[in-house]
């Protein structure tokens, strides 16, 4: 049976969802598709393999409530591909009735694993890593939240797939603990500075996509590759759809402390 549309809190007027066609996103996406639930609700999709996207939108189309799907494929790791993001941003988020607006910043890359601190030293692979993971996530964000503006009857949610990776370090994994460290910084900031804009850090655990597998087979460190294929072994990845409910619950109740981080296994 399809979810029946939330009333109060939940009335979202416009999700934005980035790293939609695959993996958590792709999960997301069909979860929140048919709680949009009104022809008028916009869900847009963004990640960079368009043919992906298409399919996805295609199957959401295709619900019995669905809302109006856009998809905008585009590389957000370069300023062209952002450029492009913000451009759609300003164009149809203005156009959107009153409600709720949902931002969630999941698009990432784990960087290359295989190198330890001391390997990075080229300026341009660091920055090109965290122009993708860092700077479009605050570009998006802000564009998305200017364009929709201040409205009487709406609210404004924003979630950053987060990961313990923010609070906690692992070994080869100087770029994606630090690109993670600074989203959860970033978006506390967003909630200081803002206290009428929900902001939820959300931690989705060990989720069982082909970053995993780049972490048990990529990893430099043996031990920390050793412990991801532990994780594989003993069955402890966690589907995709488990933990994208547990955020569209989240989302559902609204009760959580805006700016907080909450794990996965904290709920």
């Amino acid at each position: 049976m399809d979810p029946v549309p939330l009333a109060g809190s939940w009335d979202v007027a416009a999700c934005v969802l980035s790293g939609a066609s695959r993996g958590f996103g792709r999960a997301l996406a069909r979860l929140l598709a048919p709680r949009l639930g009104r022809g008028s609700a916009l869900l847009l999709l963004l990640a960079r393999d368009a043919a992906a996207l298409a399919e996805l939108a295609a199957e959401l189309r295709g619900c019995g409530s669905a809302p109006r799907v856009e998809c905008v494929a585009a590389d957000l790791g370069c300023e062209q591909g952002l450029q492009k993001v913000t451009t759609a941003l300003r164009e149809l988020l203005p156009t959107v009735p009153a409600g709720r607006l949902l931002i969630i910043n999941n698009a990432g890359s784990l960087g290359d694993i295989s190198k330890s601190f001391l390997d990075l030293t080229d300026p341009v692979e660091i920055n090109s890593y965290f122009a993708f993971n860092v700077t479009s996530a605050l570009c998006l964000t802000s564009t998305a939240l200017q364009a929709f503006g201040k409205r009487p009857g709406s609210s404004r949610t924003v979630v950053n797939i987060s990961s313990l990776c923010a609070l906690k370090p692992f070994k080869n994994w100087t770029l994606y603990c630090s690109g993670k460290a600074s989203r959860d910084m970033m978006f506390q900031v967003l909630a200081l500075e803002e206290p009428d804009v929900r902001v939820l850090n959300y931690a989705p655990g060990p989720l069982d996509t082909d970053m995993q597998l780049l972490a048990r087979t990529k990893t430099g460190d043996p031990e920390m590759r050793q412990y991801f294929q532990s994780l594989q072994e003993s069955g402890q990845l966690i589907d995709c759809t488990v933990s994208a409910q547990k955020l569209v619950n989240l989302l559902e109740e609204d009760t959580f402390v805006s700016g907080t981080h909450v794990d996965f296994y904290d709920i």
